[in-house]
């Protein structure tokens, strides 16, 4: 029996009110069936933060448009992702949980700070350099979504935000332009402090270890989603690639030189709770850890997928929770994007 979750109703410091507290954002983009590398490395940490802070998860389907896409998988893939936050833990009597597009003052605070920033500095963006730049078809969307990024973190007023290196340079973008609009239309921003979150699961590609677990990835030989059923888990992760050393010891951690056996002793690590070398303990040959490393997955997915299934036949409840959530968030968003619009000159 699936019981219908409720919101939290304890009221947000209202505009102007300070401190805001600890208040955490995390968005995910729908651009594919999410992987145990995203749960391990970023699902289980928020439904972790969501204890002793104020947080926000979303789902980011307009990022999701800045590369070509299909309307109806993109609608599918929101959905499922939008039942998978639930089903991993997600709380909505803890955190507050929507669908970005759902929430109109990100695409408004977004060109409200587009008319803010320069060129130069999106051109020095790693994403555009690397993926849109000289391509003539390149998406308009795919050049300023940091800006986009930085609506998102500016409207919930958080004061830090944890990065990795990967987004390190799209943060300080982020306080660039809060900096540059308090200073030239008045204070109105939080400006955020970056910081290094604490080390969290690394997943790598079965098939190729030296690459993270990604779920845009074309191949899904390597990829365990969350939704993959039992037999379709046991085979990838029987077919992960290890190396061919089978001495004494051929079961250890070494990321260089033993990429495949470390990555499976990672996932055996996140999964059981336990570090790495009790993760090896007992295991005395490649199929000895493949056999634990199955179990321990299958140990988090399929209570998991239990949950889901319980979510996916219940639609009405999961429709109601972020319709709830990005009700919440339109009026947490609010008197942010009104003290820009009057800034700006708008009102």
């Amino acid at each position: 029996m699936t019981t219908t979750p409720t919101l939290r109703s304890t009221p947000l410091p209202g505009p102007g009110t300070t401190p805001y507290g600890d208040r955490r954002l995390s968005l995910l983009k729908p651009t594919g069936h999410l992987t145990l590398g995203n749960y391990l490395g970023a699902l289980r940490p928020m439904a972790a933060e969501q204890e002793d802070a104020t947080c926000f998860f979303g789902i980011a389907d307009l990022h999701a448009l800045t590369v070509p896409h299909d309307p109806a998988t993109l609608r599918a893939l929101t959905g499922e992702t939008a039942t998978l936050l639930l089903a991993a833990g997600l709380d909505p009597e803890r955190a507050t949980l929507f669908v970005q597009s759902r929430v109109p003052a990100h695409a408004e605070l977004a060109y409200l700070l587009e008319c803010t920033g320069y060129t130069g500095e999106l051109n020095r963006m790693i994403q555009f350099k690397e993926k849109g730049r000289g391509r003539p078809r390149t998406r308009v969307s795919l050049y300023t979504y940091p800006v986009l990024m930085a609506a998102d973190i500016l409207l919930y007023r958080a004061s830090r935000v944890p990065v990795g290196d990967d987004q390190r340079q799209h943060v300080e973008l982020t306080r660039d332009l809060a900096l540059r609009f308090n200073r030239t239309y008045g204070e109105v921003f939080t400006v955020p402090e970056v910081t290094t979150p604490p080390a969290g699961a690394r997943v790598m590609d079965l098939q190729d270890p030296t690459s993270k677990m990604g779920k845009s990835q074309e191949s899904g030989a390597g990829l365990v989603h969350l939704l993959d059923d039992e037999r379709t888990v046991r085979r990838k992760i029987a077919r992960a690639v290890t190396d061919s050393d089978t001495g004494p010891g051929a079961v250890r951690h070494d990321r260089e030189a033993k990429p495949g056996v470390s990555n499976l002793l990672e996932v055996v690590a996140a999964c059981e709770g336990v570090g790495v070398d009790a993760a090896a303990a007992g295991c005395t040959s490649y199929g000895d850890l493949k056999q634990r490393a199955t179990e321990a997955v299958l140990g988090v997915l399929l209570p998991l997928q239990e949950r889901y299934a319980e979510l996916a036949a219940s639609p009405d409840v999961v429709a109601r929770v972020y319709a709830e959530g990005a009700e919440r968030c339109r009026a947490e968003t609010a008197p942010v994007l009104a003290a820009a619009r009057e800034a700006i000159g708008l009102t």
